[in-house]
């Protein structure tokens, strides 16, 4: 064993996945994971803002010395997440997936549609289960790998207009102790970070009307940062965390047991 106990969060050699990987949450732990030595598979949706996005990620990246590149795939279509898979595995063999991307369309109950309930099911569920069937047994046949699942509070503190994006993240978690189960003896781990109040530009709105409410609600008396997440990240996807499987860790303050 190395003596030195921060050789076990290097990731030299390693390639990593970072679905949503654009900006935000997706964006941190791409970077995290990029200065620990693994080279980043950016994903992104595809459209122009999209792409720029990615490319100034990967850009800051080879800046500092990384290796990473940009793939486009929009998660609401049909075999998106095999394409996907596809398209990052002849780049790289992936160790580490990061299911980060993910949408939510706040609606009352009574007013939920198809469509919405589709799309929302389709990038939140569909295109993820693709991308775990094409590369976890990949990972479980070299003898090691990392799925990291980004979850939220949302999983056990549903909001009464966010029912179906609720109930995707609940299932989320729930395959994530089933395949921790089923591949966490050939090297494989499978591990659920649920952020809690994390000031994102998706609900800049709504934490400028209800953010100090929350705060108040939150032990650690503030809203968290897509750079906090990076730490519990890193953590799970590295060997520093090889005997951590199957666990919904929170980052969220404490909101959780408040």
């Amino acid at each position: 064993m190395s003596a030195d106990p921060f050789d076990l969060f290097r990731l030299t050699g390693r390639t990593a996945l970072v679905t949503g990987a654009r900006r935000e949450i997706g964006r941190a732990i791409a970077l995290g994971l990029a200065r620990a030595g693994a080279r980043l598979a950016i994903h992104h949706a595809g459209t122009a803002e999209e792409r720029a996005d990615a490319d100034a990620v990967v850009c800051e990246i080879e800046a500092a010395g990384g290796t990473a590149r940009a793939f486009a795939q929009d998660f609401s279509l049909d075999e998106a997440g095999r394409q996907l898979a596809e398209a990052v595995s002849s780049w790289s063999p992936v160790d580490i997936l990061v299911l980060n991307a993910s949408i939510e369309l706040p609606e009352p109950f009574d007013e939920i549609d198809r469509p919405r309930f589709d799309r929302q099911v389709a990038v939140n569920l569909r295109s993820p289960m693709e991308l775990l069937q094409d590369l976890v047994p990949p990972m479980a046949a070299r003898g090691w790998g990392r799925v990291v699942t980004i979850g939220s509070v949302q999983q056990v503190r549903p909001h009464p207009r966010m029912l179906v994006y609720a109930g995707t993240k609940a299932a989320q978690l729930n395959w994530v102790w089933n395949l921790a189960r089923q591949y966490g003896g050939q090297g494989v781990t499978v591990n659920n970070l649920a952020p809690g109040a994390i000031l994102t530009a998706r609900n800049r709105d709504q934490m400028a009307v209800e953010g100090e409410t929350l705060v108040q609600r939150i032990p650690t008396a503030r809203l968290g940062t897509p750079g906090d997440l990076v730490g519990a990240a890193l953590l799970l996807c590295s060997d520093a965390g090889a005997y951590i499987n199957g666990i919904n860790l929170y980052v969220d303050g404490g909101r959780a047991i408040a």
